[in-house]
């Protein structure tokens, strides 16, 4: 089968998630061409790559100019629906990336109604309940987690104990770091809360912060004192390994967010989470086993510290995670991606 991915994000190839940080969709794009490459098919990814370059079976080509194709048995545009128009297709497929009623407004909307059978492709029932349209070619496809995560071996958790931030800045990261000081780190002397952030790292770097975290970057500098540090977000490997030897993966989570990347893969790396019960993020967790979905912030912070300072808690949670939460591949997605063709 020809298949084809399209996406007009930023440039990144096969390449990119080995040697840099990478956004979640972006990576699970890369991830996914190479799982279907490896079932044999004929896979190209049209994005922003600087030139043509062929990693892993899979043909990166540049979406501007450069050899133009055919057409394909299979067609996925990532998240725009403009991009189903690149190349003619015998199906199409929308992989969504943002809340399903965003496809409803302006261009995307008028994208959509050209082409007339599309199948739109949800991470999950969270991010499906989103979408309140007409539900025909409405389907889900969990995305896998990297094989770096889930092949992770042996407890960590260092000492003294440390819990990791992933979500984005603007998802309530204010509100976890001031349940941070108000009531887990106090009862935890010594504990340290990293936050991963490219925005934030400029100020960890003495760069100017973006204004729209501005009041959170000073929020943090005040903190630092009970234990919380930025640092810049890391390629796979490196963050499987701040994964594994985290005690804790603190996680507000959000209604209108699509999958919890970064959560899953904590969670197959062996990380207990903590996350409240709302949107995707409750569902990369399994309650009371691979970490706590909590009702409120007393809950949120009394299992964030038990987690981080009890250690039958955090091993409990650790192998269960790790036994339970790594099980789906990318080429388990490939195998369902490859329905879509039918």
């Amino acid at each position: 089968m020809n298949v084809i991915f399209v996406d007009d994000s930023f440039p990144f190839d096969g390449l990119t998630p080995r040697d840099e940080p990478m956004g979640g969709a972006q990576k699970a794009l890369v991830y996914l061409a190479e799982a279907m490459a490896a079932r044999g098919h004929e896979v190209t990814v049209l994005n922003r790559c600087a030139a043509a370059y062929d990693n892993r079976g899979v043909a990166w080509r540049p979406l501007e100019g450069g050899d133009r194709l055919d057409r394909a048995d299979l067609l996925v545009a990532l998240r725009h629906p403009a991009l189903l128009e690149t190349v003619p297709a015998s199906r199409h497929a929308l992989w969504v990336t943002t809340p399903g009623q965003s496809l409803l407004r302006g261009e995307a909307a008028q994208a959509l109604a050209q082409i007339r059978e599309v199948r739109l492709v949800f991470m999950g029932a969270a991010h499906r309940a989103t979408w309140r349209e007409d539900d025909t070619n409405a389907t889900v496809i969990v995305p896998g987690v990297a094989d770096v995560y889930r092949q992770t071996e042996g407890l960590g958790g260092y000492w003294p104990p440390r819990a990791m931030v992933t979500t984005h800045p603007r998802m309530d990261m204010d509100w976890l770091v001031s349940l941070w000081t108000r009531k887990i780190e106090p009862l935890i002397k010594g504990a340290e809360l990293h936050i991963f952030s490219g925005s934030l790292a400029a100020g960890a770097q003495g760069r100017t912060v973006p204004e729209e975290v501005r009041d959170l970057w000073r929020q943090i500098e005040a903190a630092a004192g009970q234990g919380v540090r930025v640092r810049r977000p890391l390629p796979d490997h490196d963050m499987a390994e701040e994964f594994r030897h985290a005690r804790a993966h603190l996680y507000p989570g959000g209604l209108g967010e699509p999958y919890a990347f970064t959560l899953a893969e904590s969670q197959a790396a062996g990380t207990p989470g903590v996350t409240r019960r709302q949107g995707a993020a409750a569902e990369r967790i399994v309650d009371g086993r691979s970490g706590f979905l909590t009702p409120d912030d007393e809950a949120f912070g009394n299992c964030a510290v038990l987690c981080l300072k009890e250690d039958i808690v955090y091993r409990g949670r650790s192998k269960d995670a790790r036994t339970m939460q790594r099980g789906r591949s990318w080429d388990d997605a490939a195998a369902e991606f490859e329905a879509l063709a039918v």
